[in-house]
């Protein structure tokens, strides 16, 4: 259930952008009614209008989420606190350019400011983040605490590096379809292969 709300904003995305490329006149719409006072110049270029409709929806659901959290007094992981502040920039960005290159930098400004806590903290503040989260389900010797850390670390420098090879190299909406991809399979994937080594590791322990 968290991992589908943490994903709700994506999918949100991923949904009107879709929406907006098979309904450009509405998506136009729309974006003139609603985000027009919003938007640096206004609005001339049609075919930009799906993504910042995309985006106005990605950036409501964004605070929707994080508001439902506090109200309810749910604590807030940093990361999603780094997630919301990252959107709330690039998005707004996005729409009051009108141009989608913020919003195609997002993803890998969040991966690589993940990336970048995964690397201070352990090198740093000498603190194992995947450790701090897994320590009471899973003991394991301090040296493959610390291979999982780089790996993570890794993980996100690659696909920050990826983001931008499929956002600036393919089209936007490969680019969407990409974007989707990596969170609905790209990453559980990549634990699962980590679950698999974990659990390797677990039998010969005992």
């Amino acid at each position: 259930m968290k991992f589908l709300f943490d994903l709700f904003p994506v999918i949100l995305f991923f949904v009107t952008f879709k929406w907006g490329e098979s309904h450009v006149p509405a998506a136009q719409s729309l974006v003139e009614n609603y985000l027009s006072r919003f938007v640096a110049g206004g609005i001339s270029d049609p075919e930009i209008a799906p993504i910042l409709l995309a985006t106005a929806v990605t950036l409501v659901a964004s605070i929707a989420q994080i508001s439902s959290m506090l109200v309810r007094r749910i604590k807030v992981d940093p990361m999603l606190w780094i997630s919301f502040i990252i959107i709330m920039v690039f998005g707004g960005a996005t729409i009051y350019f009108h141009s989608a290159t913020f919003i195609k930098w997002k993803p890998t400004v969040l991966y690589w400011c993940y990336c970048g806590a995964f690397l201070l903290a352990q090198f740093v503040f000498r603190k194992n983040l995947i450790r701090t989260v897994m320590e009471a389900q899973v003991k394991l010797p301090e040296q493959v605490w610390s291979y999982l850390s780089l790996a993570w670390a890794a993980y996100f420098f690659v696909m920050g590096l990826l983001n931008i090879w499929v956002a600036f190299n393919f089209s936007t909406d490969t680019w969407a379809n990409f974007k989707l991809i990596s969170m609905v399979a790209i990453t559980p994937a990549f634990i699962v292969v980590q679950s698999l080594f974990l659990s390797k590791y677990m039998e010969e322990t005992e």
